[in-house]
């Protein structure tokens, strides 16, 4: 696709190809996935302020912006990823702010608090230790009648331990994570250690869709919609490959959680 941003990013010597690359896939599933589905939902709508918690560079919401949200606030703990965030966002003037903080560690800022229309946490709510206390976080900026779209790949699915995050064969293999932590761990001991770490530590907090639901309804918020995906929508920008849904199987049994790649979410306060 020819869009002004992306021409001007693949452009810019100063930002590397590998954050072009994280970043221009980001920005393309917020363009043609995110933004219209959300959108059809009645959850975003131009001049509508969107926060989005763990953004990295921004990609996604960048896609936001762009298509008329008045604001846009991005949060991460990599300092790095966010400095390349607002230097991307000033290729076209975007306002984006960017601001280094932990939902789970810190408030938030009291200038934040009931700003957003839509809040936006894809694939970190499966990291935090506690669900509900970060959900109950996040509800704090948000406006009455406003949203949260969380996405996250259930753990009892294929990859949902993270494995393949893992640089090592035996990260390729799926439900390999639901072994027996003697037979588990031995297997994955040949991987990068700080992904070894974090593999270790999902098992422990092991987020699924039932449990999900509970810490959604728990911190006070309605569940207005919710799909699961065999094919994750991101796979048509990194792979090529169409859009799955198994949201008419949902309620057969083990498709939620053993079958979703993706189980995505638009809760309202």
């Amino acid at each position: 696709m020819t869009d002004s941003l992306i021409e001007a990013v693949k452009q810019t010597a100063e930002i590397p190809g590998y954050v072009k690359y994280y970043w221009g896939y980001q920005y393309r599933l917020g363009l043609e996935a995110l933004h219209p589905y959300l959108s059809r939902l009645g959850a975003f709508a131009p001049g509508k302020s969107v926060a989005e918690i763990g953004s990295a560079e921004g990609g996604v919401l960048a896609a936001f912006v762009k298509n008329g949200a008045y604001s846009g606030l991005g949060t991460d703990i990599a300092q790095e990823r966010l400095d390349f965030g607002e230097r991307i966002a000033t290729l076209e003037s975007l306002p984006m702010t960017f601001v280094n903080h932990n939902i789970m560690a810190e408030e938030p800022l009291p200038e934040w608090i009931g700003k957003f229309d839509l809040v936006l946490l894809r694939d970190v709510i499966e990291h935090l230790d506690d669900t509900q206390l970060a959900l109950q976080n996040i509800k704090k900026i948000i406006k009455p009648g406003g949203y949260l779209f969380v996405t996250f790949p259930p753990y009892h699915s294929p990859f949902g331990g993270h494995q393949h995050t893992l640089a090592s064969l035996p990260g390729k293999i799926p439900y390999i994570h639901l072994l027996p932590d003697f037979l588990f761990h031995p297997l994955i001991a040949s991987g990068r250690p700080a992904d070894i770490e974090e593999v270790k530590r999902l098992q422990h907090i092991k987020l699924t869709p039932k449990k999900f639901i509970h810490a959604a309804e728990s911190a006070g918020f309605q569940i207005s919609h919710a799909d699961y995906y065999l094919l994750r929508p991101v796979f048509k920008m990194k792979f090529g490959l169409p859009t799955i849904s198994l949201t008419p199987l949902s309620n057969l049994p083990l498709v939620k959680s053993f079958l979703s790649l993706e189980a995505a979410y638009l809760l309202k306060k």
